[in-house]
């Protein structure tokens, strides 16, 4: 113990009360999801909707939820590119077929969703990750670069294939993004005067890199309310085709998300929980 006679001592000891203590390291092993923003934090739930209840977009579920059960499996899989139309399910798919996994084996495979800002410390992850036996999907949700930004797509590239700081053979990515270039596109580049496909093949190449790039699209009348009445059906609510369909003209889109927030209205009114 420090002499409390001396000032200084008095001070450090009251400084090492105040600082906050050191974070527990993570165990990589022990939850269903984690985030990562620069530093590891672990989620206690993965919250998802059921696989049976996601509507409209059957062929592309397939798909990512056999890509999900084979890498947790330990088998060859692909890094996966989802993009499209906005609240089709692309994020939602990709939790759902995670909880899916984990009811088979829940220390198999685990999702690590990375916040935008914290790509450029993205190789860090994956040195944590490395040699762990545990194996991981990880998430960028949403993911746009900014005209001009160069320096993103190359290093996304890098990491997906043929870098010095790729992805470890226990991790794939899975990115989501509202259009497949994942980069923005111009007409301008059409007027490229020495070769109008050079600048459009660089953008595209980022896309390539993807085992799986997966569309996802506008669903129709018929899978809209398809979409409601699964969701009513396993919540016990009852509701009517019309209101739901005028619903959707109020918000000028047919979609997964917009079906959702219909039954988020009927079970409100109903005093239920979801």
């Amino acid at each position: 113990m420090s002499d409390q006679g001396d000032p200084l001592a008095r001070i450090a000891d009251a400084l090492e009360r105040l600082a906050p203590p050191p974070p527990s390291p993570i165990d990589w092993a022990a939850a269903p999801a984690y985030v990562w923003d620069g530093t590891a934090r672990a989620v206690a739930e993965l919250v998802a909707p059921p696989l049976d209840l996601l509507k409209g977009i059957d062929a592309q579920k397939q798909v990512v939820t056999a890509n999900i059960n084979r890498l947790a499996a330990g088998h060859a899989a692909h890094d996966m590119l989802l993009w499209g139309s906005r609240g089709m399910g692309k994020s939602a798919l990709l939790r759902a077929g995670i909880h899916a996994a984990q009811k088979a084996n829940p220390t198999a495979i685990a999702l690590v969703q990375v916040a935008p800002e914290a790509l450029a410390s993205l190789a860090a992850l994956f040195a944590r990750l490395r040699g762990q036996q545990r194996r991981f999907l990880v998430f960028i949700d949403d993911l746009g670069f900014e005209d001009g930004d160069s320096s993103g797509p190359r290093a996304l590239r890098s990491w997906l294939e043929g870098g010095v700081e790729a992805r470890p053979a226990n991790v794939r990515l899975a990115v989501t993004s509202n259009r497949r270039a994942i980069v923005p596109r111009h007409l301008s580049e059409q007027d490229d005067p020495i070769n109008p496909r050079d600048a459009v093949d660089d953008r595209l190449a980022l896309a390539d890199r993807f085992g799986l790039s997966i569309g996802f699209h506008n669903c129709s009348q018929d899978d809209y309310l398809a979409i409601i009445a699964g969701y009513c059906d396993a919540h016990g609510l009852t509701w009517e085709p019309g209101e739901a369909l005028e619903w959707s003209k109020r918000r000028g889109a047919r979609s997964g998300r917009v079906a959702w927030q219909f039954v988020t209205e009927l079970a409100g009114r109903a005093g239920k929980q979801l």
